[in-house]
């Protein structure tokens, strides 16, 4: 981490002397051009000229810029940044004219001959004062600008990963709180054919084994493919048939081209648990569980239909709940979540989602 903070500075000031050399260098061609065409310098001492104005500019700013870091003015509002840019104008816009009269006195009277007044050639300001709080007041202007833009960068970039830190957070403890649903469901159920069949109950606890192994797979994932999220349901359904035999069936329809698109982890395993929780136990017929993965234009929709009617358990149930918050964490607007009681006491349970989903959501 140092050693990328080392970086950044030697860029940050790369970049801060290009600028400066461009800058200053731009802008001295007008005075050289002034003086070699007007005062008729010559080349050698145009071009002497030319560097001494480059180095009086950056030498002025430079100063500005190492006083306004050791008194971290970068750090200031704007509008007590303001009170003190103000008069660091004027003040270097003065010492800009001071420090390019000088240089006029002495090419003029020490390389030119000429007899000068110093104090008439000091207290000169017209147009230099102008040009200078123009120079001084870009630069200043620009400097902070750039810095106030860094910092805004920065704390949004800061405030990007705390979203995120929050959002992972957030999954975490919503899916904390839905394998343990599924796993006390699927105990009660191994639980039950224990004394009733023992040989059964094995072959439950290895299927159980393996959904919880592909449940600790894929823990630090919030979207899992369709195709690998099937393979738990058909696990979970041969789990569960176990105790309900002929009482339960699965009938599956799936578009297979939407066999590698993500969706939350679980999601189809936990309406399939409530059809089967809410639906097929209450009834002595027991029933089938129709799953039908589609798609519609930019849509995904997932539904699970099951015999049975709505009640209070099924519809605030912790499984849903959670489902509905991951949901809305997940995807924010764009995916739903429908629960609706059609003809002949069927219930439908229903996700729909964008269809373009990654990992990246």
């Amino acid at each position: 981490m140092d050693s990328n903070r080392k970086n950044n500075s030697n860029t940050r000031v790369s970049l801060y002397w290009k600028c400066q050399l461009l800058g200053w260098g731009a802008v001295s061609i007008y005075w050289a051009y002034t003086v070699y065409t007007r005062d008729h310098y010559g080349a050698f001492y145009t071009f002497l000229n030319y560097v001494l104005d480059i180095s009086i500019g950056i030498f002025l700013t430079h100063c500005y810029r190492q006083f306004a870091l050791n008194k971290k003015w970068n750090e200031l509002s704007l509008k007590r940044l303001l009170y003190r840019v103000v008069p660091s104008i004027v003040l270097l816009a003065l010492l800009y004219v001071l420090i390019n009269n000088v240089k006029w006195y002495l090419y003029w009277t020490v390389i030119a001959g000429e007899e000068k007044d110093l104090w008439e050639a000091l207290i000169y300001w017209d147009p230099i004062l102008l040009t200078g709080l123009r120079l001084m007041s870009i630069w200043i202007l620009a400097y902070h600008l750039y810095h106030y833009y860094q910092r805004e960068v920065a704390t949004a970039k800061k405030n990007a990963e705390l979203s995120i830190l929050t959002k992972q957070i957030q999954l975490d403890n919503l899916s904390a709180q839905l394998n343990p649903h599924f796993l006390f469901n699927s105990l009660n159920s191994i639980k039950s054919l224990i004394e009733e069949n023992p040989s059964i109950a094995r072959r439950a606890i290895d299927l159980l084994s393996d959904l919880l192994r592909s449940s600790l797979y894929e823990k630090d994932e919030e979207l899992i493919s369709i195709k690998e999220e099937l393979t738990l349901v058909n696990d979970y359904i041969e789990l569960e048939k176990l105790r309900f035999e002929e009482r339960l069936s699965l009938n599956i329809t799936l578009d297979k081209s939407l066999e590698q698109v993500k969706i939350p982890t679980l999601s189809i395993q936990l309406l399939v648990e409530n059809a089967i929780k809410h639906g097929i136990d209450k009834s002595i017929k027991g029933g089938i569980v129709s799953l039908v993965i589609v798609k519609s234009e930019d849509q995904i929709t997932i539904s699970v239909q099951n015999p049975g009617k709505i009640t209070s358990n099924n519809a605030k149930g912790l499984g849903i709940k959670n489902l509905k918050e991951r949901l809305a964490i997940q995807y924010k607007t764009a995916a739903s979540f429908h629960l609706t009681e059609l003809e002949d006491d069927v219930v439908e349970a229903k996700i729909i989602l964008p269809l373009k989903t990654n990992e990246d959501i």
